[in-house]
């Protein structure tokens, strides 16, 4: 109804109370009150997808920011909603903190020419409005903290939210497959890798480069759909696959081993200790900390073994990764009570993988100066892990 019609009804109104005032602001009161019910209702009444949309094209920029480290579902989901809010006009900055050290992730980044930018200060993000993709707390940066986000999607349990939209689902295995179902909601198609968006005659599309990050994305974090994969991982799997070039795909999927990585795998493997089926190894010093986690990956795979911890040393801090097939034994809550009470240490995950890092603690002079640092002790940091694991911590 235009601002036309609107102001005749109101001064039909208006003519038939003639001037009982009171009664004429009463009604217009009454309509207004509707009139707002109304909007809200249709805003209730969208997808997440389309309200998503929306807050994309009330904004001139934005900044998507991953967690540090970023894996193939951050850099998927930061990449797919990059692509959306281009088709808005809305200008758009991915950013991280960290770096991108696992062969895998640099595969990703390499083979989709994904233009990312690293920042260490809340200073060097690109624009005022924030929206986290893959974890819901900004960290891993200066001034990470004072941050407070415009929106949030994840799909990790915790507190974080966002300031005008919040889309956190637990049960799904991967932030992609959300992100991916953004798409479907507003009718996106995706464009096959030998096609152009023109072509497809839809107002909004899903580039191929996003369809393949997104579907690899959800891959990565399900192992193939096998491991804490939902149905809705599934039917985003399948929306996608129309848009997916299967050589980039391939290209990631395979990419080439660091020498390193294979050598803490090997030390995983030949220096873990076992008690029933629970599996625990410290692999030492190591120059990538991303090794941790894929050695992690490998003794989960033992005949026998159906929950595992490998901890490794970086710089000082000691850096767990955990895997678990076991019902008994929820990883991420196995590394939070690990952890639990001890100074300059964190961790979380979810019931089949988990992770958590434990950093030194200084150690002051009389005069109150650093002379070292110190971390817990090793043996007991085992004799822990496995006591969780059990279920005794």
């Amino acid at each position: 109804m235009g601002q036309v019609a609107v102001g005749g009804i109101f001064a039909l109104i208006e003519n038939l109370v003639g001037t009982r005032t009171e009664l004429f602001v009463a009604i217009v009161a009454i309509a207004g009150v509707a009139g707002a019910a109304a909007i809200v209702y249709r805003w209730l009444r969208q997808s997440n997808g389309e309200r998503f949309k929306q807050l994309l094209a009330d904004r001139e920029a934005v900044t998507v920011l991953m967690h540090p480290n970023p894996d193939p579902d951050a850099m998927a989901s930061a990449t797919a909603v990059a692509a959306l809010a281009e088709q808005l006009d809305t200008e758009v900055t991915i950013q991280y903190s960290g770096q991108i050290r696992h062969q895998e992730n640099r595969a990703f980044r390499t083979v989709l020419e994904l233009d990312l930018e690293r920042i260490e200060h809340v200073t060097d993000l690109a624009a005022e409005a924030v929206i986290l993709v893959d974890h819901n707390a900004p960290r891993g940066f200066t001034g990470s903290e004072g941050i407070l986000p415009l929106a949030v999607v994840d799909h990790h349990p915790g507190e974080g939210t966002g300031e005008l939209f919040t889309d956190v689902r637990t049960d799904y295995g991967s932030c992609s497959s959300i992100v991916a179902e953004y798409f479907e909601d507003i009718g996106a198609v995706p464009v096959p890798a030998e096609q152009h968006a023109s072509e497809t005659g839809t107002k909004y599309v899903l580039p191929s480069r996003a369809a393949t990050g997104l579907l690899y994305g959800i891959l990565s974090d399900t192992k193939n759909l096998t491991v804490g994969a939902a149905a809705v991982d599934f039917e985003a799997s399948s929306y996608l696959y129309p848009g997916v070039d299967q050589n980039q795909l391939d290209r990631i999927a395979n990419p080439e081993v660091d020498a390193e990585v294979l050598e803490i795998k090997a030390r995983a493997i030949a220096g873990r200790r076992i008690k029933g089926s629970f599996a625990v190894c410290d692999v030492g010093p190591v120059s990538n900390a991303d090794a941790i986690p894929q050695a992690a990956d490998e003794i989960i795979r033992l005949e026998g073994v159906t929950a595992v911890v490998i901890a490794g040393e970086k710089d000082g801090t000691i850096h767990l990764s955990g895997r678990s097939r076991d019902d008994r034994v929820h990883m991420g809550r196995v590394l939070q009570s690990v952890t639990e009470g001890i100074s300059n240490a964190s961790a979380g995950g979810h019931a089949r993988m988990g992770g958590g890092q434990i950093a030194p603690q200084p150690q002051l002079s009389d005069g109150g100066e650093p002379v070292s640092s110190e971390t817990m002790p090793r043996e007991a940091l085992i004799d822990r892990l496995f006591s969780s694991m059990s279920g005794d911590v």
